[in-house]
């Protein structure tokens, strides 16, 4: 439809001897209206989401009707028209769908929040829901005056001996409703006179966006000025057996345009006990924070809602991308009221079922495959593990982390099966496996094995798993050395003139040459000559220090009380020892200093201050040789 056409439209006359009736909106309250056409909406786009919906119900309507047979059945092209006509101020929505007799008029317009749709829907449900209609737009006609001063309607029952009706509103109470028996197509017709503050919508490439964002999947043709707007399928009602992967691969690539191609996807069609649809697609997850918004979009019955519902869902979802449609989703109310609202709940706990369901058929039917997306999909599967207690109920048998000693992904309950005997119920765990070597050959050593878990939210996890399974312990490596890392028959027996072993001397010469009473020093004859020493940390302190740090957002000073493993089988140590028989305190000092450097750098816990008297103590070091 042309802006000449529009402007055809407002030239059309009514005929003189027809009756005009005044009357008054039937509200609850005097106010209602005013307050609708501010806050009912946040953006006053909406007016056309609202508009082209109920144009789509009306044409949906016809089509139920025509099917059932209570229509006569007609070979009709339906479209919705949209036109502009800027010289005359107003935006035209028509369609040649169902219509109204003045006496719907009045029941469905003038008696405001009364749901023409769900009365429709309530008898005809069932039918045909390959032609659901869409609903719930009890209120979305009056979004109209957010952006109009002025709104007629022209509209033509499709029942035989129907006469056209033309209703107009001001935007307050009270509106006229008379007769136009020139209407011969049944269908009606919205227009809107745009206020001042509103011209915006006049502007054709404004409209268009509005269309694109709100309505392109809608299943009837979309016209604005003549050119049609909506070419895309909304291929997530479609049944998944009708569909290639080059189908959802087109769909992703239009709707997250530079998106990552994801890993899989999830296609699923819920019916009872309520109707939802949708695709979600799983991607890789960086490991840098990034924004989740957006991400999923909410859809009823193909029109668009929100793509702002991090409150709605669990918030480990936004960590895919997708789309979900439900017909239960009520479109005219603030998202606050979608949070409290018991069907958004149910959505999402059915939306957990089907991809922890998704998750669980991969890992049966596909181990290897499963293991390959691990390292892309395990943040989301954690998060979820920690933030609802469904999904931790169907997940947490198929939590894996991958083996240091071998390399290949286990479960929990696989890991303290194989090391019952050594470990009981003991996992032991590393989080960086360059900075920990030596510490895990001293476990491969032993016959013990270790899980990597070096992601940021793991130590978050281990305490949800531990509240989860008391009988766990989670031990990292670092946190106490086992008897089978320990030589016991290396230690010394003799003593020396001061009656002191050598251990004791060792202990006592790196407690001098330290100096700081927050160190804790412990001597042992290591089976390894690999390192000088190593640090040790409470597993409890430690996390009790990371746990209060991140409270009060800061680093926290892991190393400020810690013990220092010196190994006495190492040459420096044995070194050192000589050297304190020398008496050569200075070089003495020096060793122990760096003995205890190479200790933290190894634990990458070096600042800046530290690494330039680590250097510097290098080079003395150096010097003496």
């Amino acid at each position: 439809m042309t802006e000449e056409a529009a402007a055809q439209m407002e030239e059309s006359k009514e005929t003189e001897d027809v009756q005009e009736v005044s009357g008054q909106i039937s509200v609850t309250a005097e106010d209602m209206l005013p307050i609708i056409k501010k806050w009912l909406y946040s953006e006053h786009d909406i007016f056309l989401r609202e508009l082209v919906s109920n144009a789509m119900d009306a044409v949906t309507k016809h089509q139920h009707l025509c099917f059932s047979g209570e229509a006569p059945q007609k070979d009709v092209d339906y479209k919705i028209e949209i036109a502009i006509n800027k010289s005359a101020g107003t935006i035209h929505v028509k369609d040649n769908g169902i219509g109204m007799t003045s006496e719907e008029v009045k029941k469905y317009i003038t008696q405001l929040a009364f749901s023409g749709a769900t009365e429709f829907f309530d008898k005809y449900h069932g039918k045909d829901e390959s032609k659901q209609i869409i609903g719930h737009f009890g209120l979305g006609f009056y979004s109209a005056f957010m952006v109009a001063e002025k709104v007629e309607i022209k509209t033509l029952s499709y029942t035989e001996g129907e006469t056209g009706v033309h209703w107009v509103c001001d935007g307050s109470t009270q509106y006229t409703i008379k007769e136009i028996p020139e209407l011969k197509v049944h269908g009606t017709e919205i227009i809107l006179h745009i206020n001042d503050d509103s011209k915006n919508f006049l502007e054709e490439t404004e409209l268009r966006e509005v269309l694109k964002r709100h309505s392109e999947f809608l299943p009837v043709p979309i016209f604005l000025n003549g050119t049609q707007t909506n070419t895309q399928k909304a291929i997530w009602m479609e049944q998944p057996t009708t569909l290639k992967d080059e189908d959802y691969q087109t769909f992703q690539d239009h709707i997250f345009p530079f998106h990552e191609k994801s890993l899989f996807h999830l296609h699923f069609n819920i019916d009872t006990p309520f109707q939802v649809r949708g695709i979600l697609y799983f991607h890789k997850v960086k490991q840098s924070f990034e924004s989740f918004k957006g991400r999923i979009k909410l859809f009823c019955n193909r029109v668009f809602v929100s793509d702002s519902i991090e409150d709605i869902f669990p918030s480990y979802l936004f960590m895919l991308q997708g789309v979900i449609d439900c017909p239960d989703v009520p479109l005219n109310v603030s998202r606050s009221a979608l949070q409290g609202d018991p069907r958004i709940k149910k959505i999402g706990q059915h939306m957990v079922k089907k991809i922890a369901d998704k998750l669980k058929q991969i890992f049966r039917k596909d181990r290897e495959k499963y293991d390959e997306y691990w390292e892309d999909i395990n943040p989301f599967v954690k998060f979820g593990l920690m933030q609802d207690e469904k999904f931790y109920e169907r997940m947490n048998e198929f939590l894996i982390f991958r083996s240091a000693n071998d390399d290949k992904y286990k479960t929990f309950q696989q890991y303290l099966e194989d090391n019952k005997e050594k470990n009981e119920n003991t996992i032991f765990y590393a989080t960086d496996v360059e900075a920990q070597a030596s510490l895990l050959n001293l476990f491969k050593q032993e016959g013990r094995e270790v899980l990597v878990m070096d992601e940021v939210i793991d130590s978050h996890l281990i305490q949800h798993l531990e509240i989860k399974n008391p009988e766990w312990k989670f031990a990292r490596i670092d946190s106490d050395l086992h008897e089978g890392m320990v030589d016991k028959e290396k230690e010394s027996t003799l003593v020396d003139q001061d009656n002191k072993t050598r251990e004791q001397t060792i202990k006592e010469v790196f407690d001098r040459a330290l100096g700081n009473d927050k160190i804790t020093v412990r001597v042992e004859h290591l089976k390894t000559a690999e390192v000088s020493g190593m640090v040790l940390l409470s597993e409890h302190v430690r996390r009790f220090r990371e746990i209060s740090s991140a409270a009060m957002q800061q680093m926290p000073d892991l190393m400020e009380e810690h013990t220092l493993v010196v190994n006495a089988q190492h040459p420096v140590v044995q070194k050192v020892y000589e050297l304190e028989q020398e008496k050569k305190d200075k070089q003495v000092e020096l060793l122990c200093q760096h003995v205890h450097d190479l200790a933290q750098l190894s634990n990458k816990n070096f600042d800046p201050k530290k690494l330039n008297e680590f250097i510097q103590r290098s080079n003395e070091i150096l010097g003496i040789l």
